[in-house]
């Protein structure tokens, strides 16, 4: 219908290795060993002479750090690379052991439960799914769950527990990161509830989490188009708005760690009434929940019926398509407001690249050429190129993936960190 102005990926980038590329000028403030480690864990496989050249190191330092994380069990020799026109034998690579470690990824969501499984050079070994009640829940029927899920997860790879060395877990909300906390929730019953450290002494491992946004933001920085990138946001639309922002090739999460929350911010006073409980918010006017409770009336149905939002909205969809004016209507109002909030991601952090992502971006009106239009209208330019747009409509695993990102890291720190014990 219309002509979008935007990349649209179906699917994630196929490219070797995973996590952050870095340059040597961009290099994190880590011990040299982990720096050589995750150096190769995103070439996939790397000479030693390019871990040198991509960290501006020594080649001493990198044969003699290479052999400790070699003789630790963390990186092995293989043969593999391309030789060289005229030369002798392949140069021997450095490639990172996959099951020094496991970890696994969680995504808690309000209808479907998803995880994966993931060793320590990326690979999903992996994964399994749990659909759930669509209702509000106590932090016992979560374990519950995730412990249902977990056990799924590890008998479709034919692993144990004692296997996996932490698990990483995302859902919607007000996450403090540092503690475990959960502030608030639209999956949860109670405000102010310690899901982290339950979920630590239900697995008897590390366990970290964070908001579902930031873990579809981590998948792209360590699998997606985010990789080669120092400045991106990932917008999210699904049953909320979610945002993600990655500066300086690190993922922001404010002093607080429960910043970024572009779903609620105002964008109306005394607007729409929104599921935090506060009205005016961006996402009481484009999440699902928002454009359904208006669905009811374009589509003449009762607006106490059971039907979920998801089904509502694709029949809303369909007579968009069709031409009713009221159905085309309310798509069309909430990619104003998705151009409001956007234009606002620019105009506060400048980002190289927006990636817009989540279930939604299945509905062409959310990204349609006119919300670009007006986006770039409420943008104070100066005359610049326009911050690009993309579409990624990965499935939902790709959420669970992102999360065991965050595990992922964090396991590395701990292996490789500052209590190296080699």
């Amino acid at each position: 219908m219309h002509e979008t102005g935007v990349s649209r990926i179906e699917d994630a980038p196929r490219i070797s290795g995973c996590g952050p590329i870095l340059s040597a000028s961009a290099a994190p403030s880590r011990p040299l060993r982990q720096q050589i480690f995750e150096s190769v864990r995103a070439a996939g496989r790397s000479a030693r002479a390019d871990v040198t050249r991509n960290l501006g190191i020594s080649a001493g330092s990198a044969t003699t750090l290479s052999a400790e994380l070699i003789a630790a069990g963390f990186l092995r020799e293989v043969e593999g690379l391309t030789r060289e026109a005229g030369r002798g034998r392949p140069p021997v690579a450095l490639e990172v052991v996959p099951d020094a470690r496991l970890v696994i990824g969680i995504k808690l969501s309000d209808a479907l439960h998803t995880a994966v499984l993931t060793d320590f050079a990326g690979t999903v070994l992996a994964n399994a799914s749990q659909p759930t009640p669509d209702h509000r829940k106590s932090v016992e029927n979560i374990l519950t769950e995730v412990s249902d899920l977990i056990a799924a997860l590890l008998a479709n790879a034919d692993r144990s527990l004692s296997e996996v060395s932490a698990i990483g877990a995302g859902l919607s909300g007000l996450i403090d990161h540092n503690t475990g906390m959960v502030l608030w929730s639209p999956l949860l019953d109670q405000r102010d509830l310690p899901l982290g450290p339950a979920l630590q002494q239900r697995f008897g491992l590390p366990v970290f989490l964070d908001n579902d946004a930031n873990m579809l933001t981590l998948a792209e920085l360590w699998f997606g188009a985010g990789r080669a990138r120092s400045d991106f946001a990932v917008v999210t639309i699904e049953e909320g708005v979610g945002m993600g922002v990655v500066l300086g090739n690190r993922l922001f999460r404010g002093s607080r760690g429960i910043g970024l929350e572009l779903g609620h911010t105002k964008v109306q006073l005394d607007g729409a009434l929104c599921r935090c409980g506060q009205r005016g918010c961006l996402e009481a006017y484009v999440a699902d929940y928002a454009l359904a409770r208006e669905a009811a009336t374009a589509l003449g149905r009762n607006a106490h019926n059971l039907q979920s939002a998801s089904v509502m909205l694709d029949k809303l969809f369909a007579q968009a398509k069709a031409g009713n004016v009221s159905a085309r209507t309310i798509f069309r109002r909430a990619g104003r407001y998705l151009s409001l909030g956007l234009a606002n991601v620019v105009q506060l952090f400048d980002p190289e690249l927006i990636i817009l992502s989540g279930e939604r971006m299945q509905y062409d009106y959310l990204y349609a050429e006119e919300v670009m239009a007006e986006m770039r209208a409420l943008i104070l330019a100066d005359g610049r190129e326009p911050c690009p747009v993309e579409i990624h409509a990965w499935g939902d695993l790709v959420w669970a993936r992102g999360a065991s990102a965050l595990a992922l890291s964090a396991v590395t720190d701990m292996a490789l960190g500052e209590g190296w014990a080699g």
